[in-house]
């Protein structure tokens, strides 16, 4: 089991975000991200969404730096990715 952090490329409120996910299991992503200080509010069905000054912290804590293609095809595989369409409740 892995935690997974891609580059902070998505901008939002003035600033810069990544996605932090897990390759296998969300209470794990949940404890990650509870010990690390990133809110709960942060959490968007599948991924939490982390500033760019976070990320140097969440890679010392223990995170991988992984590209966004590559958090992508882990989230998938892990199958606790959320499509689009089931974000749409279609």
């Amino acid at each position: 089991m892995a935690i997974l952090v891609d580059d902070p490329v998505w901008p939002a409120h003035g600033r810069l975000w990544a996605h932090l996910v897990s390759d296998a299991d969300l209470r794990e992503l949940h404890d990650f991200a509870a010990a690390s200080g990133i809110p709960a509010r942060s959490f968007d069905r599948d991924h939490y969404d982390v500033p760019e000054d976070a990320v140097p912290r969440l890679i010392e804590a223990g995170a991988r730096h992984v590209s966004g293609k590559d958090l992508v095809r882990a989230l998938i595989a892990s199958g606790l990715r959320v499509t689009a369409r089931e974000r749409r409740g279609l």
